[in-house]
């Protein structure tokens, strides 16, 4: 593509700026020659701030067509404003800084990355009209051209006449997505416009809402809505024992060590058909351990609201050896003293009314993972999971996320879909100790594209994120941010530009940076129709 063709229909030099007169690896300096157009208020529009900065140009070289953006707008004389607009010739100088953003080859007929191409000397600069910006974003993904987009989800800020955000599927995903921001930024609001547009579209997605403001936005013809506790159950024997330490949130290996030990005694007592828990005070030691030794790991079933009472029976030891060599439990005061803390903790989560329907074998209530498993195998269907019932305790949210990652990531012939997580940071770390609840999840970010399993979270800070899973993250949607701490966090996502506009975003208002984009986008994102649950109440 030409530089003619991009202007036609106008007169090319009426857009003419100046020169280049200097060069540097990722930006230029034009010194401007066209005055006239840099003051002629008349000619300002939307599209056409000549006198700011932001804007597009072009700017014709040897080895294409080079589009950039002016960053610095500087004269030398304040004497010079005038002279012009008098129609006198002015004496000083006037340039403008401009970053290289991208390049057309001279066979191309869209822009790509500029690579080691660089700007020469005497290059000419021309102001960018609304057709180039209109090529811009269809040079803005690096997505295939036979995927079909979404719909708008937005628009872009600042760019001419309020350009629609039209992206593929596979830009947003293939890499993960996460949207980030403060509370009250409108990070809600972005992950139900974009959901809204998959949803609609026919797409997957595996919702999880720990708060419930989504249980509205879909209808149950679009969707299958589970909510745990209420509906939903799964049965104790197909949760593993790191899934147990992460419901529980064991302080240290010791209290881990108990509940697996207690676990054990419990799912003895099933196999042989005892409805109580194993008293061991007074029993015989081998005896205990024949019949733990018999428990196999197909014996996995347990009732689980004796957990606290065997976890108590658990606080005995072996006496020293009689004559008799007559071996017995005892009771021991400091196992029992220090496990007594731990109990409390478990007493108090199943102090939460639904959490004993949850974790059961009702045959009337839909079991989660055979739910799941039809949903990953199914094309068409997407699923709701809200977690509001079970209560904020982080403990069960890691728990269920982790358990569904597991699940998910090891099915075969998996239909793909968009695995959506809202408040992440509230399955971070156990509130008691350095565990990270993120397991399942990262292994979904490192292995899951493969087998067509895709990210998409929200939170409020991304510091609260794993880093490996954070790292994983190839497309960020980055609302408000304060803290330095936060921005950090993204800041190697962003440009100079970028960081110091993401305390100055409005509500709505979101930085869009993707390794599947061009260059970074600022988008104003449209609110969806659907119900949403996420309004302030007023003083």
């Amino acid at each position: 593509m030409t530089l003619e063709s991009l202007y036609e229909g106008v007169n090319l030099q009426d857009y003419y700026i100046g020169r280049v007169t200097q060069t540097f690896r990722s930006c230029c300096v034009a010194q401007v020659e066209n005055l006239p157009l840099m003051y002629d208020r008349s000619k300002f529009n939307r599209s056409f701030l000549p006198n700011t900065i932001n804007y597009f140009v072009l700017i014709e070289s040897t080895a294409g067509i080079f589009l950039g953006e002016v960053f610095e707008n500087k004269a030398a004389k304040m004497e010079n404003f005038d002279a012009v607009m008098n129609g006198e010739e002015a004496d000083g100088f006037h340039e403008i800084c401009i970053d290289t953003i991208a390049l057309m080859g001279p066979n191309a007929n869209k822009f790509e990355l500029a690579g080691f191409s660089t700007l020469g000397i005497t290059d000419k600069v021309y102001l960018a009209t609304d057709q180039v910006y209109t090529l811009f974003l269809q040079s803005l993904e690096f997505a295939r051209d036979d995927e079909e987009s979404l719909p708008a989800f937005a628009t872009y800020l600042n760019r001419g006449k309020n350009a629609e955000v039209i992206l593929k599927p596979s830009t947003l995903f293939n890499r993960h997505l996460m949207c980030i921001g403060a509370t009250n930024s409108g990070k809600s609001t972005t992950a139900l416009a974009i959901l809204d547009k998959l949803i609609s579209t026919g797409r997957k997605a595996l919702i999880i809402d720990p708060t419930g403001e989504y249980r509205d936005a879909f209808s149950n013809q679009e969707v299958t809505k589970l909510t745990l506790g209420v509906d939903t159950t799964i049965s104790p024997s197909k949760i593993r024992m790191e899934q147990w330490e992460k419901l529980f949130e064991t302080e240290n290996s010791s209290q881990g060590a108990v509940l697996s030990e207690a676990i054990t005694s419990l799912r003895y007592m099933k196999k042989v058909g005892d409805d109580s828990y194993y008293f061991k005070v007074g029993a015989n030691i081998d005896e205990v351990q024949e019949n733990l030794a018999s428990v196999s790991k197909d014996d996995t079933d347990f009732n689980i609201e004796l957990l606290p009472e065997q976890i108590q029976a658990e606080s005995v030891c072996e006496p020293d050896r009689d004559n008799n060599y007559n071996f017995r439990y005892r009771y021991d005061s400091l196992k029992a003293n220090s496990n007594a803390s731990f109990v409390q903790k478990i007493q108090y989560q199943m102090t939460n009314t639904r959490f004993l329907t949850f974790f059961s074998n009702d045959p009337g209530m839909y079991n989660l993972l055979d739910v799941v498993d039809d949903f990953v195998h199914n094309p068409s269907s997407s699923l709701y999971i809200d977690t509001s019932s079970l209560g904020a305790a982080e403990g069960i949210g890691g728990m269920v996320i982790d358990l569904v990652s597991n699940f998910v990531i090891s099915e075969d012939n998996v239909s793909p879909f968009v695995f959506f997580i809202d408040e992440v940071h509230r399955y971070s770390k156990s509130r008691y100790s350095e565990k990270e609840f993120h397991g399942g999840l990262t292994l979904i970010a490192r292995e899951g594209r493969r087998k067509g399993i895709f990210l998409y979270l929200t939170s409020q800070n991304p510091k609260d994120v794993s880093p490996v899973l954070f790292g994983q993250i190839g497309t960020l949607l980055i609302h408000r941010l304060m803290l330095n701490d936060e921005i950090r966090a993204v800041e190697s996502h962003l440009d100079d530009y970028a960081i110091k506009h993401v305390r100055k975003l409005n509500q709505g208002e979101v930085i869009l940076t993707s390794v599947n984009l061009l260059h970074n986008v600022f988008i104003h994102v449209n609110k969806s129709a659907r119900k949403q649950y996420n309004d302030t109440p007023l003083l």
